[in-house]
């Protein structure tokens, strides 16, 4: 009867054991599975390097990105998309974004690598008062730089440009919020 007993027991503490597992806990200490991160930025032309002078630097905007990362059971990223959701205000109404992407850079950096284009392209976005937001999904990010967001956020920024302001015209560094 104790056999029994202890037998019950040794199966029944390796169930637990069992569902212990978070392969798949989102933010979790990932051995293999996927997980979610979210990061945000603000977007302000005083931001860029130089700040934006010109008529445009009225205008903010907020980025939000949400990344989802695979990996294998070594814990290696294998995999990494993202999705953009993107708003802007306060911007003339002449105002022609062209592209939107992360780059690589603390904030004194000028003009950091491309490193995730959100391949938002010339006149996609139409401001009504100003102000647009536009969304872009699945955009895959390479696992060098997937990993870099998740290690070090702050060392990256995601910029919208302009016709106007071809090198950027609002710039903020990644935030790191799950």
């Amino acid at each position: 009867m104790m056999k029994k007993a202890l037998s019950i027991l040794a199966i029944a503490a390796g169930l637990v054991w069992a569902g212990c597992d978070n392969k798949t806990s989102p933010g979790g200490n990932n051995q293999g599975g996927t997980s979610t991160s979210i990061f945000t930025a603000t977007l302000l032309p005083s931001n860029e390097q130089p700040p934006i002078a010109n008529a445009e630097n009225t205008g903010s905007g907020t980025v939000t990105i949400t990344m989802n990362v695979t990996r294998d059971a070594s814990n290696a990223i294998t995999a990494a998309t993202a999705s953009f959701q993107v708003s802007v205000a306060n911007f003339p109404s002449t105002t022609n974004f062209t592209i939107a992407h992360i780059h690589e850079g603390n904030t004194s950096v000028a003009s950091g690598p491309i490193k995730v284009n959100t391949t938002l392209a010339s006149g996609e976005v139409v401001l009504v008062n100003g102000a647009a937001s536009f969304t872009k999904s699945n955009i895959n990010v390479p696992l060098d730089v997937a990993q870099g967001m998740l290690n070090n956020p702050s060392g990256y920024y995601f910029n919208i440009h302009t016709q106007l302001n071809g090198g950027g015209v609002a710039r903020g560094q990644l935030v790191k919020t799950q």
